[in-house]
């Protein structure tokens, strides 16, 4: 009996993974979630958990518990350990594996299993080689934020609960708490996007985009020059390899020339459209509408369209 794990220090991203565990899962698996946050145990069986492992420790931060998680793990005898790809999550995979003394896949974009092994892809060099690995023994794999559905909820499933008590890390302790104020809702579950490049001359040109996100109910979202070089929009606005992932309904890019490791982010858009002045920009090699032109002149034709 094949049995998978899943964890993240974040509920939300917890269900996701169950999500891919729920369409890796065969007849006689086990679907285990391991969490430090006891109040979680109950939402994670409705989201298809069959059984959750609550480790109980002195310590409250995540990173404290890697040996208690590794500790689970192993205990449980998993074939399959699932860790959500964030800063924290990418931490303790990698003390994890160490432990455990075996190999971590990271950002895997995709999971399957292939003759009794799972096989993983992810992207290198900057997005522009596909790598696919096949791991036979306990396979250890990071999954980006946004990649996978939670299965339905529901509240009638039964699951078991059990709590271990572990011993924490005490090296790890935090001094000073400085948290950072996230700007605008989650892209992962924004259902319209409009991402701007830097084809827009100026920071108050974010207007224009604005107000056309404004006419479709979209939310805005950039690449990765917008964010960390002019410093526009916050860092979590930013789409691409090393950013975020997202797969909205329609994704619409505004001065965005569609570098590889951009596209990395939006391959799971549902409608890909763009507009940009350069007709052989990559964007318009991946979008499924595209228009060459001015976005100056076409953006406010485009709004006012919009609004009839």
């Amino acid at each position: 009996m094949a049995i998978m794990c899943v964890y993240s220090e974040t509920l939300e991203i917890s269900k996701q993974l169950l999500g891919l565990a729920h369409e890796l899962k065969e007849n006689n698996n086990t679907i285990q979630a391991i969490t430090i946050e006891e109040e979680q145990a109950e939402e994670l069986i409705a989201f298809g958990a069959d059984k959750v492992i609550v480790l109980k420790g002195e310590n409250e931060w995540p990173e404290s518990y890697a040996g208690g998680i590794a500790e689970a793990v192993k205990n449980e005898g998993a074939d399959l350990f699932l860790i959500g790809d964030t800063i924290r999550g990418r931490d303790i995979a990698a003390q994890v594996a160490a432990r455990l003394q075996t190999a971590m896949v990271s950002r895997a974009i995709s999971v399957q299993r292939v003759e009794g092994a799972f096989e993983t892809e992810r992207m290198m060099y900057g997005g522009s080689v596909s790598k696919r690995e096949r791991l036979k023994k306990l396979s250890l794999i990071t999954i980006p934020v946004g990649k996978y559905e939670p299965v339905s909820k529901d509240k009638t499933r039964n699951g078991e609960v059990v709590s271990i008590e572990v011993t924490t890390d005490s090296r790890v302790s935090i001094l000073e708490k400085n948290p950072l104020v996230k700007e605008g809702r989650d892209l992962t579950s924004a259902a319209r996007i409009v991402c701007v490049g830097l084809g827009l001359d100026k920071r108050e040109d974010l207007k224009l985009a604005e107000d056309l996100a404004a006419v479709l109910g979209a939310d805005i979202a950039c690449t990765r020059g917008i964010a960390e070089e002019k410093k526009w929009l916050p860092i979590e606005s930013y789409i691409g390899l090393s950013g975020i992932q997202i797969k909205p309904d329609l994704y619409l890019s505004l001065g965005v020339s569609g570098q590889v490791q951009h596209v990395v982010g939006i391959r799971d858009s549902k409608i890909i459209a763009a507009i940009d002045n350069n007709e052989n920009a990559p964007i318009f090699q991946v979008a499924d509408y595209g228009i060459v032109g001015d976005l100056y002149e076409i953006v406010p034709l485009l709004i006012e369209t919009l609004k009839k």
